[in-house]
């Protein structure tokens, strides 16, 4: 177990870091906000190129990982939209952020990190590619539709996909991974200077997302929600890894690399743009609170999911 801790720890110094940085004002939000972009629009897509072109495609798109990874989360997303519509009977757009709570992990900002620790840098980051698929095409366009959906009632379920779509076509990770599948497909090779580029900006995803996390975590309070609270942050920690774990265990012949690399992903706390997108929604305090609270239970839950899988002979590349 001291092994394990002294894997998932220096992941959550870093996102201490951030935080005293915040606490201490050596940093403003204004200034994170910058190492923020930095990330989303340089780093993540820079390492999602990366994993695409230098291995071959058969090596990156793993069906049985897209299909189980994929079942797992819409399985979460449809369970926790009924439960809030028909048993809490909540309106549509705040069901469809506790959906998004529970079934879109933050891959890029603490999965990727937390993976390549266990699993390597160039494993992690292929699993990274894989989950922005299934994240950015399935999960959180599906939330966003259905959230617009709830809130303009009178606007038509085309008017309001489309919306999205348009949306989801600028985000810089769904481009980076347009140009990473472009350039695999074509076997193309990057001139060697742009290439030595695209390795600072990926080594440099992991360390600055964990710092953005901790900055973003200062000053979030979680009084007066602990029930919406405990409600997404349990699905997301326990109930989103188990629906992962549950469909590779159906997968014939699951690879126990591909399941491992699911479940450190999965166990990450939700998405890190999750509060902007429940502010939206008048959700801005739940989702806020969410995720921190879910940011700090993962130093838990992560560090007894890596024992386990440890334990049950999960890490072959470890």
């Amino acid at each position: 177990m001291l092994e394990i801790l002294a894997t998932t720890t220096p992941i959550f110094l870093l996102i201490g870091a951030g935080y005293l940085a915040m606490g201490t004002r050596l940093v403003n939000r204004e200034q994170l906000q910058g190492v923020a972009t930095f990330v989303l629009y340089f780093a993540l897509p820079a390492l999602v190129i990366r994993a695409l072109t230098q291995n071959s495609l058969d090596q990156v798109l793993h069906t049985h990982y897209l299909l189980a990874y994929g079942l797992g989360s819409a399985t979460i997303f449809g369970l926790a939209l009924l439960l809030t519509l028909k048993r809490q009977r909540r309106p549509l757009s705040e069901a469809a952020m506790h959906a998004l709570g529970m079934s879109a992990s933050n891959s890029g900002f603490i999965g990727y990190p937390v993976a390549a620790m266990v699993l390597g840098t160039s494993p992690a980051a292929i699993f990274l590619a894989l989950n922005m698929l299934i994240e950015n095409l399935l999960i959180i366009p599906a939330a966003l539709i259905l959230a617009e959906a709830g809130r303009q009632s009178g606007a038509g379920i085309v008017t309001v996909a489309r919306k999205t779509f348009v949306r989801l076509v600028r985000n810089p990770i769904l481009i980076g991974l347009a140009l990473g599948l472009l350039l695999a497909i074509t076997e193309t090779s990057l001139p060697r200077p742009l290439t030595q580029v695209i390795e600072m900006l990926a080594g440099a995803a992991g360390p600055a997302a964990l710092f953005v996390i901790g900055g973003t975590l200062f000053g979030l309070q979680v009084r007066g929600m602990l029930g919406d609270v405990g409600q997404i942050v349990t699905g997301k920690l326990i109930f989103h890894p188990l629906a992962i774990l549950g469909f590779f265990l159906l997968m014939p012949q699951a690879d126990p690399a591909l399941l491992a690399g699911a479940l450190l992903f999965a166990c990450a706390p939700m998405i890190s743009v999750y509060p902007l997108l429940g502010q939206r929604y008048g959700m801005a305090g739940i989702s806020a609170a969410a995720l921190m609270a879910a940011t700090l239970a993962a130093f838990v839950t992560l560090s007894m999911g890596i024992w386990l899988m440890d334990l049950f002979g999960l890490l072959p590349m470890r």
